[in-house]
């Protein structure tokens, strides 16, 4: 087998190279390379099925990593408004700046996805697990895990991370790289649940509350983050909290999370509201000072552990210094992080290639010719499409690059 360009990898990333690749030079032939059965599994589970394409706030703080022109990259390739529209596929955003499809189904932008490829002459060669990579006169060789050889001019290699390898992003093309000798930022899941020992949770199983979330280490806010608040048997979760998640990499053993389940009010006003709610419910159980401001089960977990008394005890026999202590605790309740989801409940890894290991063009230093994008590189972004968009920008910025290095070459 033969192509001018292999594509390592049929995800988001890669089927953006492959289209910004034969976009950018027609007369190059264009294979993508997939482990799995079929091209696009990851992207289909991405927004809960709704595919949040990008951000109309994109902006250098929501992304991470040692890929010094990340936003270079982003502002110099279409948005994905842009890169969707000439599929004809019309992009909506809700209030927070998230796009997605008018259609609001990925399964509708994997297919415009394919029927693009498709117009392109674009090839699919799907169950070719990479092994191996040599160089020949002409360029390289790759190899499957089942011995099918393919010889190609250059590479773009798209092949994900560690997170979700229940849908095939397992690193195995990452460690294939290591052992080639190249440098990888320290891996570690992000945009993921946050595990803390399930006795310090007890009661709180099934809570959906909205508030602040800070990720804390030795007394000093990293970071804060507004939204829901999940809260599970043994973890932390909610988008809020997924875009924590990197700081356990760094702060492991030494990371706290501080909710504040009334970010909306001052301390103060907290307090005020709490002692006129003293006052009037004077007569009711303990049980009862929080019904209508908390859930129920929240409401009883503040108050039992802030007081640290029986539920049935009047309401009247709680003193200032009490409605001090439990706005305190509803506005800064910590929990030490005993550590990171799995990497089946991540959605993007964080690190991998370093970015001291490619160019300005993403093509590698040490291997010119071969050129890397999407998740595979020591770059990811926040929750809230910024990480689709960086698939889309360094895959076409990629593709583009290696397709424009063709150009004149028999």
């Amino acid at each position: 087998m033969y192509t001018d360009i292999a594509v390592i990898g049929g995800g988001a990333s890669g089927l953006a190279a492959a289209i910004g690749a034969k976009t950018e030079n027609p007369n190059v032939s264009v294979t993508v390379f997939e482990k799995l059965d079929r091209v696009g599994k990851k992207l289909l589970s991405t927004g809960n099925g709704r595919c949040n394409l990008s951000s109309r706030r994109l902006v250098s703080e929501h992304y991470h990593g040692s890929v010094k022109n990340l936003m270079e990259i982003i502002r110099n390739t279409p948005s994905a408004e842009e890169f969707f529209m000439t599929m004809g596929v019309p992009v909506i955003s809700d209030e927070q700046g998230r796009m997605y499809p008018r259609s609001e189904s990925a399964a509708s932008v994997l297919r415009s996805l394919r029927m693009r490829t498709s117009e392109l002459d674009i090839i699919e060669e799907c169950g070719f697990e990479l092994t191996e990579i040599r160089r020949n006169k002409r360029g390289f060789i790759i190899t499957s895990k089942s011995g099918i050889t393919a010889e190609c001019r250059r590479i773009i290699v798209s092949a994900g991370g560690y997170a979700a390898p229940q849908l095939g992003t397992d690193g195995y093309v990452m460690r294939l790289f290591r052992d080639m000798g190249y440098k990888t930022a320290k891996l570690c899941p992000a945009i993921a649940p946050l595990r803390v020992s399930s006795d310090k949770l007890k009661g709180l199983k099934g809570i959906r509350v909205k508030g602040s979330v800070s990720a804390v280490s030795g007394g000093e806010i990293l970071k804060t983050e507004y939204g829901e608040i999940q809260i599970t048997e043994n973890a932390l979760s909610g988008i809020c909290v997924f875009n924590l998640a990197r700081f356990f990499n760094e702060y492991e053993g030494r990371l706290a999370l501080r909710l504040d389940f009334a970010a909306d009010l001052e301390k103060s006003e907290l307090t005020d509201y709490l002692e006129r709610v003293r006052i009037q419910r004077a007569s009711y159980p303990l049980e009862e000072l929080l019904t209508g401001f908390f859930s129920k089960n929240l409401a009883v977990y503040l108050v039992k552990n802030t007081f640290g008394r029986p539920l049935t005890e009047k309401i009247s026999t709680l003193r200032k210094r009490d409605i001090i202590a439990l706005a305190d605790r509803i506005k800064s309740l910590e929990f030490e992080i005993s550590g990171c989801s799995s990497w089946n409940n991540a959605q993007v890894t964080a690190g991998g290639i370093h970015g001291s290991c490619v160019d300005t063009e993403l093509q590698s230093i040490r291997d010119r010719g071969i050129y890397f994008c999407g998740e595979i590189l020591d770059a990811d972004g926040d929750c809230g499409g910024y990480n689709l968009q960086w698939a889309w920008s360094s895959g076409l910025w990629a593709g583009r690059n290696c397709a424009c290095s063709l150009k004149g070459e028999k």
